[in-house]
């Protein structure tokens, strides 16, 4: 199995020689602007994709299905739309399947529980992004568990450690889990992505699980970066169970 970050959520998984790009932020620096809810002016994403036109279209004619989990422009965004091919598999939520195939997608795959993709699969999850008005403001947003024979990884999505991420862990015990780091904050209430100090907690409670650690240093609500948080799971002595890969680069497990 493979785990290969593009950038923020975006992160092509190969699993049993299947290829899944989930939540494709596909366009260049600064397309899609300023988030609301903050006083950071700067157009997202931050930071260009790492592969030139030529490289990402040779990834995107290499993929088998796309993997979505939920809306916001940093998951789905309107380069994405455009460059996608119309006939791939989109995998995502109940919740959001009519509007992706009201963008002329044409096999949209709604996911209510399980869901099996060849020899790959796929369970539906739980999070919040964020608690309280915040959370609110945010909306509902889902992770999603691979699970193969002999592979299993599970995709947290934009969730803060919560008791639907702990339960799922229990209950799969996955042997990677994937979750969105940064602490992005807003004007309104707390972090709504995990903070270094929730993955320490992940590592502690489930010392056999390796975190892999993405949505970092690409949008403009992120306070901590990978610097920040490399230093603090070495601190909390939980840094050889962490992976914290940098864009463009691939894992294998």
């Amino acid at each position: 199995m493979e785990v290969q970050l593009w950038r923020n959520a975006t992160v092509l998984l190969d699993i049993k020689n299947i290829k899944f790009l989930i939540d494709p932020m596909l366009g260049k620096k600064s397309s899609f602007g300023i988030f609301p809810w903050t006083q950071d002016n700067r157009p997202n994403p931050l930071v260009d994709l790492p592969f030139d036109t030529k490289e990402l279209d040779n990834y995107l004619a290499s993929i088998d299905a796309v993997v979505v989990t939920h809306l916001h422009p940093d998951h789905w965004d309107k380069a994405a739309i455009e460059r996608l091919d119309k006939n791939l598999p989109i995998i995502c939520p109940i919740a959001i399947a009519e509007t992706i195939a009201n963008y002329g997608f044409k096999n949209v795959i709604e996911v209510f529980r399980n869901l099996n993709f060849n020899e790959v699969t796929i369970s539906l999850t739980s999070g919040l992004h964020g608690k309280g008005e915040i959370e609110e403001k945010m909306g509902t947003v889902n992770g999603f568990m691979f699970s193969s024979q002999d592979e299993q990884i599970y995709f947290a999505g934009d969730t803060v450690l919560c008791e639907e991420v702990i339960n799922t862990l229990k209950l799969y015990k996955p042997e990677i889990v994937v979750v969105a780091g940064g602490a992005a904050t807003f004007e309104i209430g707390a972090p709504v992505t995990m903070s270094a100090n929730e993955i320490v907690k992940i590592c502690k409670l489930f010392p056999k699980t390796q975190v892999v650690i993405t949505h970092l240093e690409s949008i403009s609500p992120c306070i901590e970066n990978r610097t920040t948080i490399s230093k603090i799971i070495k601190r909390e002595g939980v840094h050889l169970q962490c992976v914290i890969p940098n864009d463009g680069e691939g894992i294998q497990f």
